[in-house]
């Protein structure tokens, strides 16, 4: 992804930071389906979204937490730019899918999808950090606590976290859950998650 340099020629940090940005999200952009998928509700646990789009982390790692002490989850360890980096790309694919479900009028995929940027840009913090995932079961203030995200992300990650299949559906058929999100709703989701997207990205391009 990167091209090697001399020492005489080599480039200054944010023309690096810049040009890994634009390699992710130009990638992204030439993936995006020409069409709409199919909107419909996911199966817990399945690695495939409402959208068809790569779905959530695996739900291990809430099962895992259990067995985990605490200091091993917020004790720095040798990171994972790389797997870092992969994962943020799947992040930003998934706001830019959201941005389309709020264009069609699929109110509640575009908000599953913000749920998901969230928790894939937190994760990706997690593997720059740790180098390893950090345990989540769907809150995602407190995952964003785990990786060290300022106030106002941890706020906004709050306001995401009820639009998790599982707790969203708990209460609202799935035949209504567009009619329960307004367009105004979606769109106030949106530029939640792309807040979470931009702190993830300032965490991980400044370390590239």
């Amino acid at each position: 992804m990167s091209e090697r340099h001399t020492a005489g020629d080599a480039p200054q940090p944010h023309e690096h930071e810049e040009d890994l940005e634009r390699l992710l999200l130009e990638g992204v952009s030439s993936q995006q389906p020409e069409q709409a998928p199919p909107s419909y509700p996911r199966e817990e646990g399945s690695s495939t979204s409402a959208g068809g789009e790569t779905g959530r982390t695996s739900e291990r790692d809430g099962a895992e937490a259990e067995d985990e002490e605490e200091t091993e989850t917020t004790q720095p360890g040798e990171g994972d730019l790389q797997g870092a980096l992969a994962l943020f790309a799947e992040a930003a694919q998934d706001m830019a899918t959201a941005g389309l479900e709020l264009n069609l009028g699929r109110h509640f995929a575009c908000v599953d999808y913000c749920n998901q940027v969230a928790e894939k840009a937190a994760q990706a913090v997690s593997l720059l950090l740790f180098g390893r995932r950090s345990p989540y079961n769907h809150d995602l203030r407190a995952l964003g606590e785990r990786v060290g995200a300022p106030a106002e992300i941890l706020h906004d990650m709050e306001a995401l976290t009820p639009f998790h299949p599982e707790t969203f559906y708990a209460d609202t058929p799935p035949e209504e859950a567009d009619e329960v999100i307004s367009a105004s709703e979606a769109n106030d989701h949106v530029q939640r998650a792309r807040r979470v997207l931009r702190w993830a990205r300032g965490r991980i391009f400044t370390s590239a």
